[in-house]
């Protein structure tokens, strides 16, 4: 198919290359932020992301010619390109889910020793009932992203993607999978080092309590032991929550991590 400048409705000249290239970026992005709880953590209604993503795809192509393809493909061609895109952004989108799911673990190890966990409330990110301190963790997990500026690195590293892997370019799936697989193991070893102290205080408690109710048998030790661990629980995650950025910061790490080994292993 020879590229040619059609004209649109309001007479201004239309490129197809770079409408075709505006189509795969948006594709990527699109895939890379739906599969994350950027966008999602905070009520924004789905024409705003939509638009959001729009603005940045056209805002690369114009600030990137570079990333502009050449020659323009036919239908089976243009869908063979848009499902690379859909796949290489879902897999870098589900790096950066792994990473905040690391929270959602943290935050589920303190709901189960606390005794949060039948306590429930809606999640607008899973949409479903999550634990207090679970929901508590996803938000947190947003807004500390966006405080270190971490949004600005997943930009750097969105047009760094485009640099390795150019709009509709053709990429080996099988070397993506080592750097994921690596992300999923110290998936559970980072959501627990985000809370060990915590753990540990209440572990201490369970073993005062046990020891309690070994002496003292005629006392209720579940109905005294919920509140204790509960004020333990929460005492000790306000001290340790202070000193939680260097976990918080192998979490992030982990993205680009990942990121990177996809780069390299795919390449």
């Amino acid at each position: 198919m020879n590229p040619q400048i059609f004209t649109s409705g309001q007479g201004f000249p239309v490129d197809p290359l770079w409408v075709c290239t505006v189509f795969l970026i948006t594709i990527r992005l699109a895939a890379v932020l739906i599969m994350t709880p950027i966008l999602y953590a905070f009520p924004v209604p789905a024409t705003v992301r939509m638009a959001l993503v729009f603005s940045l795809a056209v805002m690369l192509t114009l600030a990137f010619p570079s990333l502009q393809i050449t020659v323009l493909p036919d239908t089976g061609g243009l869908l063979l390109a848009a499902m690379s895109e859909l796949v290489l952004g879902a897999t870098l989108g589900l790096g950066i889910l792994m990473a905040f799911a690391a929270f959602s673990v943290a935050g589920g190890l303190l709901d189960v020793q606390i005794g949060y966990g039948i306590a429930q409330v809606f999640d607008p990110v899973s949409r479903r009932q999550l634990p207090i301190l679970t929901a508590i963790f996803n938000r947190v997990a947003v807004v500390v992203f966006f405080t270190v500026n971490g949004h600005h690195a997943l930009m750097r590293g969105l047009v760094y993607s485009f640099d390795r892997f150019p709009p509709g370019a053709p990429w080996q799936y099988a070397g993506a999978v080592a750097p994921v697989m690596r992300q999923a193991a110290g998936l559970f070893s980072l959501g627990f080092a985000l809370v060990a102290p915590v753990v540990f205080c209440i572990l201490l408690v369970e073993l005062g309590l046990g020891v309690l109710a070994r002496n003292l048998p005629q006392m209720n030790m579940f109905a005294m032991g919920i509140p204790v661990k509960i004020v333990v629980g929460l005492t000790a995650l306000t001290f340790w929550f202070g000193g939680a950025g260097e976990a918080m910061s192998k979490i992030y790490m982990s993205i680009f991590q990942t990121w990177q080994g996809v780069f390299e292993g795919v390449r």
